[in-house]
């Protein structure tokens, strides 16, 4: 009898999960599947994410929700880019647009631990995700039945322990608060991405943009990144935390600046395999989620060419920080472009939190280095926060680009599945769990497709077995 994947657990999952990889290991087509790709494939992290969603937190957003190798847990919003009332909104609606509307939001801090709150119109309009006339209305609201930082707890708390990572994009007021109110969470997380600060002092050579002809260190104020500026006492307490520190990977403006969204990688978000139809393109047959894309990235750049003269495409930070948990080779120690697996440079972190800090800040009037973010090398052997310096953007881009493919194909099996349940039918598929998704694929026909495997490796054509759906995804690896 079929098994439901999402009710299986410890030995039981184990068990399945052998029996998918010694199926998949048969040969197709004359070509026999190495089983350990495969394996490495189907390895999924627990992660939560924490984010003011704008532009480039949509793609952290369609990374998170839609990687076969992870599994999002929940998300929390903070103000940042936006009030918090907008984040949240936007988080919603970003969700319901790539159909994992199954994921929790929880609305967190409405402003920094001590200060003022800032934010961005300048860079993401005034809703934080204007650009585009393709984002839905939510239709889940967001979740109300305990504050953002006890969700973040209960959920990371309730994973085996060194398994769940915690992903910031935002301001780190929401985390900063988390390990303050759970220190023993620390210990028990797998590791902590964040997406923020710029080292500066020619860390890589990524051009960080100018104002009114004078070469940048950040992206907010003369010194600072946004995030880290916005809260930098929350960002001085987690940075500080020295069982925090050494399992924390830090993503800069000097990493994401080596990530530009070109008019090639917009083009090829647009119309995916389509991509050479770019020159004569056919606007009838892209996807209505592809196009959601494409417009945050044209409305990205476009204010990124006005306000930083970066006029090579946006670079889109965010997405960065997510991608590092599960394809890790795909960062480098250094900037050339070239992996070095004996690499393992830490650093300690400084958050300036002296100074002056407000409007007269941010207008260029007054200079002061709060929020600035100083990295102290430490010796080798010595533990500390990780900042990789280089990245293969082709691979990162060929990521969120089978995201949205797959996105694609469960949206259009919904739709294929309504359309049946509406005409009396029975549909191709009901209710599936996004969390089964790393396993096993969408239901086409009536058969098991395991078209996530192509996804991910790269190796896969369809595999299709006997199955019944009786309300979720159901697989029997019999032959």
């Amino acid at each position: 009898m079929p098994m439901r994947l999402d009710r299986l657990r410890g030995e039981a999952a184990e068990h399945y999960r052998q029996q998918i990889l010694e199926h998949l290991a048969q040969p197709m087509h004359g070509t026999k599947v190495d089983a350990g790709k495969v394996a490495s494939s189907l390895q999924s992290h627990s992660i939560w994410l924490d984010c003011d969603t704008g532009h480039d937190d949509a793609f952290a957003i369609l990374l998170a929700a839609r990687s076969p190798e992870l599994r999002l847990l929940g998300i929390s919003t903070v103000y940042g880019n936006a009030p918090l009332e907008n984040t949240t909104r936007n988080t919603c609606a970003v969700l319901e647009a790539i159909g994992r509307r199954d994921v929790p939001v929880y609305p967190g801090a409405t402003g920094p631990l001590q200060r003022e709150a800032c934010f961005a119109p300048g860079i993401h309009g005034e809703t934080g995700l204007d650009g585009t006339t393709c984002l839905p209305k939510p239709t889940v609201p967001p979740r109300t039945d305990k504050g953002a930082v006890e969700a973040m707890f209960d959920a990371l708390s309730a994973e085996p322990p060194g398994t769940a990572w915690l992903v910031a994009v935002g301001t780190l007021s929401n985390v900063a608060m988390l390990f303050n109110r759970h220190p023993e969470l620390a210990e028990h997380i797998a590791g902590l991405s964040v997406m923020g600060g710029c080292i500066g002092d020619g860390f890589t050579k990524a051009p960080l943009g100018t104002i009114d002809g004078r070469q940048r260190r950040g992206n907010w104020t003369e010194f600072a990144e946004f995030n880290i500026y916005s809260d930098p006492e929350a960002a001085r307490f987690v940075f500080s935390n020295p069982t925090l520190s050494r399992k924390t990977t830090l993503i800069p403006l000097d990493l994401t600046h080596q990530f530009l969204a070109t008019e090639d990688v917009k083009f090829g978000l647009l119309f995916g395999s389509q991509a050479r139809m770019r020159n004569e393109p056919d606007l009838s047959s892209v996807s209505t989620v592809r196009r959601l894309f494409f417009e945050v990235l044209t409305f990205f750049a476009k204010t990124y060419a006005e306000m930083f003269d970066l006029r090579a495409g946006p670079p889109t930070h965010d997405p960065l920080a997510v991608a590092v948990i599960f394809r890790p080779d795909l960062f480098y120690c250094n900037s050339e472009g070239a992996a070095d697996s004996s690499c393992d440079e830490r650093f300690q972190l400084e958050i300036v939190s002296e100074g002056q800090h407000g409007a007269a800040v941010e207008s260029g009037e007054i200079a002061s280095h709060c929020g600035q973010t100083i990295a102290h090398a430490v010796p080798a052997g010595g533990l500390g926060v990780r900042i990789p310096r280089g990245l293969n953007d082709k691979a990162l881009w060929g990521l969120i680009e089978s995201c949205l493919s797959r996105t694609e194909r469960h949206i259009g099996l919904e739709i294929r599945g309504e359309r049946r349940e509406a005409s009396g039918t029975q549909p191709i598929r009901q209710n599936v769990d996004a969390g089964q998704e790393d396993m096993v694929s969408l239901v086409r026909g009536g058969n098991v497709t395991l078209s996530e495997f192509e996804a991910s490796t790269g190796l896969m054509p369809d595999i299709k077995g006997p199955m019944k759906d009786k309300g979720g995804v159901f697989l029997q690896t019999n032959k």
